[in-house]
């Protein structure tokens, strides 16, 4: 399984957006993947969604490194 690191890199390089690790963790949980919880996270409340514009853009890099279909 990659680490958000690549994620993050493969995003960046491939469409000159920067991603938040929390934004990565979001779309995983939006495609039934399940994240490990923040150690700083409070609550359950998630404090720091994906935009729906970044959205497509981690899904992408999610199917080039084999995470979903």
């Amino acid at each position: 399984m990659p680490t958000y690191r690549e994620i993050v890199e493969y995003v960046r390089r491939n469409h000159g957006r920067t991603v938040n690790t929390s934004w990565i963790a979001h779309v995983k949980e939006l495609n039934g993947l399940k994240p490990r919880r923040a150690p700083n996270r409070i609550g359950d409340k998630r404090a720091n969604p994906c935009p729906q514009d970044v959205q497509p853009l981690i899904e992408e890099a999610m199917q080039h490194f084999g995470m979903i279909p």
